[in-house]
């Protein structure tokens, strides 16, 4: 492990998704510790897009956005919500100049499968409608998430294709959460690493889907056909258990003739980029920005 990161490790939680409401407290102290980002050159706006129900955004409005970002918070399914997803939104709409849309989409085990990807395809559906109110190009706009967001982004990509939907120009996935079956190397034996561990992992898939199979618009690993999908950018970690599934679904879509980035980061832990003082944190986050920045450019 990189040594900067592992002298913060006491100061995570404990990998634990029996007790939801309680991790959701421990999630929220841990986004709470951050520093507060700088929002200098933002417009910051609080709405709620209709649909049924209503979803809760809060968008990131840079000076002069050419395309815009539909984010999805990391969390297991289980946690997080447009506070606990604010310091990252901040940072990605400043480093990137794309307009960010951070969905405070529902949460399992209250609201399963598909609840919070109802959430997140109304908030795209609404993005490209609004294209001209956002002052973003229409043809430009993508979807991204961390974890359980960036399972989140590549099923909203999935369905986008699949029902001829709102076209999606990139999908940003960092450490994405795509497989329920857990049959990976790095699924079976990553039993202790921090933040996330396959208990945790295993938990949240039964939180999410309930008594429902999953589906590939829930699992998106489970998908057969990844041809015609945007092109991706995949970030993985070292010491995470969705590290070899998310390096088979970038095989898989190259194979399908996807053009995909994939940048595997040595050192590293799932979620490890909240430690900011960590250089190689820094240099995870500065690449989110860069790679969306020329997503979205002209």
């Amino acid at each position: 492990m990189d040594p900067e990161l592992e002298a913060f490790l006491p100061l995570f939680p404990p990998a634990d998704l029996d007790d939801p409401v309680t991790a959701r407290k421990n999630f929220a102290d841990l986004a709470a510790k951050l520093p507060p980002p700088d929002t200098t050159g933002l417009v910051i706006e609080d709405r709620t897009v209709p649909a049924d129900p209503d979803v809760p955004v809060r968008i990131y409005r840079p000076n002069e956005a050419r395309g815009a970002l539909v984010s999805l918070h990391g969390g297991g399914f289980v946690m997080g919500d447009l506070n606990t997803e604010h310091p990252w939104a901040t940072r990605l709409a400043g480093l990137s100049g794309a307009v960010v849309i951070s969905v405070g989409y529902r949460l399992a085990p209250e609201h399963p499968f598909p609840a919070a990807l109802d959430d997140a395809y109304a908030v795209l559906a609404w993005t490209a409608e609004h294209a001209a109110e956002l002052g973003i190009s229409p043809d430009r706009i993508a979807v991204g998430g961390h974890s359980a967001g960036g399972g989140l982004a590549a099923a909203v990509a999935l369905r986008a294709r699949d029902q001829q939907g709102p076209p999606l120009c990139y999908q940003l996935l960092s450490q994405p959460e795509l497989d329920d079956r857990q049959e990976t190397w790095s699924q079976r034996n990553f039993t202790d690493t921090p933040w996330m561990n396959r208990s945790k992992v295993t938990a949240s898939w039964r939180h999410y889907l309930g008594s429902a199979p999953a589906t590939p618009y829930a699992a998106p690993a489970r998908a057969t056909d990844l041809s015609g999908l945007p092109p991706a950018y995949i970030a993985t970690a070292e010491l995470c258990p969705n590290r070899d599934e998310d390096i088979a679904y970038g095989l898989r879509l190259l194979q399908a003739g996807v053009s995909v980035e994939l940048h595997q980061w040595s050192g590293t832990f799932h979620g490890s980029q909240a430690i900011l003082s960590a250089e190689v944190s820094q240099r995870q986050i500065a690449e989110l920005g860069a790679v969306l920045r020329r997503a979205l450019a002209d």
